[in-house]
């Protein structure tokens, strides 16, 4: 079983002090050693994305608790838009179907209460697993 078969990565970006910030995504195979999700251009792994390329990926489950016996894999990724992006939305909903409506309906939700609206998955992701 390769990391994009996995239900959850744990996706591990880095601030510019080093420190580690991890977050559970869906993702999907992209081919030759990729993997790729969508996000938000608002939160903080695209922004952190922007200083540095460095990233780490390891299974986990949907609260990015690591499924035990897996080891973090480092990487690269790079944020991407137009064809990119929509090849990763066709697969993401190939792969995880309906819940990807019901994400959008609660990321709407969660952005009127906390009167934070972001946009919804307007970046792709693509992560290179290195050797």
């Amino acid at each position: 079983m390769t990391l994009a078969d996995e239900k959850y990565l744990l996706f591990t970006t880095f601030r510019k002090t080093g420190e580690a910030v991890s977050t559970p995504v869906w993702a999907v195979p992209l081919g030759e050693g990729r993997v790729g999700f969508y996000t938000s251009s608002g939160t903080g792994k695209a922004k952190r994305l922007a200083h540095t390329s460095k990233v780490r990926l390891q299974p986990c489950d949907s609260r990015g608790r690591v499924k035990p016996g897996t080891e973090p894999v480092d990487a690269t990724a790079v944020l991407v838009t137009g064809a990119e992006l929509d090849d990763i939305h066709r697969k993401i909903k190939a792969k995880y179907g309906f819940f990807t409506n019901v994400t959008k309906l609660l990321g709407t939700i969660g952005g009127i209460v906390k009167r934070n609206r972001m946009p919804y998955a307007d970046r792709g992701v693509v992560v290179t697993l290195t050797d």
